[in-house]
């Protein structure tokens, strides 16, 4: 019976250790697939809109195109269709897409 006992007790000390290295295991397998990517993307979002111009045509997150008409630090005024009285004040963050008006 104490032979039992003495054997549970050390093959448990392995056990912890063997525990822990599955945790970093799983987190370092999280990290790698989950908020590594989000993080380039989010640098690229973060270019992307850095390099917003006033005349550029953009395409929004709920799909529709404009052309910038005014830039302020967390928002845009955007020109929608061809009628010029429809300018809509929007966040910058909800651009997807931007067309330079000089790249052809």
């Amino acid at each position: 019976m104490n032979v039992f006992l003495a054997e549970s007790t050390g093959a448990g000390g392995m056990g912890m250790i063997g525990m822990i290295l599955i945790y970093v295991v799983i987190f370092a397998v999280f990290w790698f697939f989950a908020i590594r990517p989000q993080k380039k993307q989010q640098k690229e979002h973060e270019t992307l809109l850095s390099a917003l111009a006033v005349g550029d045509s953009i395409l929004t997150m709920s799909g529709f195109y404009g052309v910038v008409i005014d830039i302020m630090d967390e928002v845009v005024i955007v020109e929608f269709g061809s009628n010029k009285n429809c300018r809509i004040p929007m966040k910058k963050d909800n651009i997807v897409e931007i067309d330079k008006q000089g790249e052809e």
